[in-house]
């Protein structure tokens, strides 16, 4: 959506000629004359397979999260670690493609990540516990960081400049399309085959991209250079984030502040944030460009996005997961239900793309916002006799919301930037992102088993024998042989059904009122109309 989760330019338009996007550092050069024939079209299929692969593995272990969590013997909120481990690797490696793809070269770097994806993604099918899986998402996440952002820039170079808008548009496609695919394939996967093959499938498709990429662009190369490196605001940065995430993950299960762990992680990822700061506001290189926050329109778009995302993100995994466990799913059906979300995006998005130059991103923002509100305030009406139907309603509509999303906050993020600054925007905006996304998945299935919880007590106080219908229901269970115990077990588990109900519902209403709140936010900008916002390296 994971991700789900893709950044799309904006498309140039205006009666001037525009502009070609600026390239990420390290772009092949421009004196390169763009490719013909076979081989564009061999290029082009390879960097949309890439990046296919990459985002499809965002969001293909959502509905796969159950399976893994009970082969693995563990709880599926321990589970979701398997999503939030990859997004936060991924976050941090997002700001290091500038650097590395100076140091080795553009189409040397995409190559090389393309084939340790699938080496890691090998890797991840073979784990035989929790821990390696993590450890192999996080290996997954780190290198598969540089290869959207190459994606775009080496497509951009194989195209004439007056083809820019069309090329980022057949990017665009791409990128929606897999969180189509992720929960069908994945549902499919792990219900006929096994649910490591979700990683397995990422070889064929991964070799066959490195393979076209490398015969066809090693030529067009610019080389690799020696350039100053922030390893102090790498570390930092490594650091704190890693802390922060491994304390919103562990907390339920160390309950929180009563453990000296999470006591000390959470000191950890203070301090060492307040040290990132000051480092990278006086490093000459910083890895990460903190003087663009002083900026209003990229703080109050990146602030806005981020948040935004962190509350999409945590209902995407909350879904399939309520799904599966509470409401009968099959993974197979769950992605049903959860993967018309992209429909309406890959219809509306090439034409929100076209206009967000001509119409305030402002007000193409608030249609989205407004329409998650909607989205997420009709599922907070879901209760445990919810049909299929009433479940894909809101699914098919959230793809709308989707199209007006990325296109015109990133709009608001870029503007006023000029080209030289705009890759290091694209590559902090998209880590403030990337780990909102992961925390907020975190916090909502933290949020989610907390609730239900206290929505279980509160029922579980009014089924006692003053009670008529709680004896009434005991009655017809023991007179249809169940034991004393079998028949508080069976309602126990209708209770725990009810509760987990309730607390999702909860959650829904509370994301639809934050997502109007954040309407507010966006206003407070005031991007520059007319100006096209192609910045390189989005996610």
């Amino acid at each position: 959506m994971a991700s789900s989760s893709a950044t799309l330019p904006g498309a140039p338009s205006g009666s001037a000629p525009a502009a070609p996007p600026p390239a990420p550092p390290g772009a092949p050069p421009a004196a390169l004359p763009p490719l013909q024939g076979t081989e564009l079209i061999l290029g082009t299929i390879a960097l949309s397979l890439a990046t296919f692969m990459n985002v499809l593995d965002s969001s293909i272990a959502n509905v796969s999260i159950p399976a893994i969590s009970g082969d693995m013997g563990v709880s599926p909120s321990q589970g979701t670690w398997v999503i939030t481990s990859f997004a936060v690797a991924n976050a941090i490696s997002v700001p290091l493609t500038g650097w590395l793809t100076q140091r080795f070269g553009a189409v040397r770097l995409f190559t090389a990540s393309i084939i340790l994806f699938v080496i890691a993604s090998w890797m991840c099918g073979l784990a035989p516990n929790i821990g390696l899986l993590i450890a192999f998402r996080v290996l997954q996440g780190l290198v598969a960081g540089p290869m959207i952002p190459l994606s775009q820039t080496l497509l951009l170079s194989s195209y004439p400049r007056a083809k820019a808008g069309t090329a980022m548009a057949m990017w665009a496609m791409t990128v929606l399309v897999a969180p189509v695919a992720g929960p069908l394939l994945g549902g499919w996967i792990t219900d006929n085959i096994s649910w490591p093959w979700i990683f397995y499938i990422n070889i064929p498709v991964g070799v066959i991209a490195a393979g076209i990429t490398w015969s066809i662009y090693r030529k067009r190369d610019a080389g690799p250079k020696k350039v100053p490196f922030d390893y102090v605001g790498l570390g930092l940065l490594v650091l704190w984030v890693g802390s922060l995430q491994i304390m919103i993950d562990k907390g339920k299960e160390l309950d929180w502040f009563a453990s000296t762990q999470i006591i000390a992680l959470t000191v950890t990822a203070v301090v060492g944030f307040a040290f990132f700061l000051a480092w990278e506001l006086t490093e000459k290189h910083p890895i990460v460009d903190l003087r663009l926050f002083m900026r209003r329109n990229f703080l109050l778009g990146t602030l806005s996005l981020s948040i935004a995302y962190g509350l999409f993100f945590g209902n995407v995994v909350l879904l399939p997961l309520w799904l599966q466990q509470y409401m009968g799913y099959t993974a197979t059906w769950a992605g049903m239900v959860t993967a018309p979300v992209g429909v309406l995006a890959i219809i509306l998005s090439p034409w929100v793309g076209k206009n967000v130059s001509k119409i305030d991103p402002r007000r193409l923002a608030t249609v989205a916002f407004l329409g998650f509100a909607l989205i997420l305030w009709m599922r907070s009406r879901f209760n445990t006799q919810a049909s299929f139907e009433d479940i894909l309603v809101p699914t098919i509509i959230q793809g709308a919301a989707m199209a007006f999303f990325f296109i015109p906050l990133q709009a608001i993020v870029f503007s006023g930037l000029t080209p030289d600054r705009m890759p290091a925007a694209a590559g902090l905006s998209n880590f403030v992102r990337i780990t909102a996304g992961a925390v907020g998945t975190s916090l909502f299935t933290t949020a989610w088993e907390d609730r239900a919880i206290l929505h279980h007590a509160q029922l579980a106080e009014s089924v006692n024998r003053g009670n008529d219908t709680a004896t009434a229901v005991l009655g017809q269970l023991g007179a249809s042989g169940y034991s004393p115990e079998q028949a508080l077990g069976t309602v126990n588990r209708l209770m725990d059904q009810q509760a987990y109900t309730l607390a999702v519902t909860d959650l829904f209403l509370l994301s639809s009122v934050v997502f109007v709140v954040l309407i507010a936010m966006v206003w407070l900008s005031k991007p520059v109309i007319g100006q096209a916002m192609d910045g390189g390296g989005a996610h």
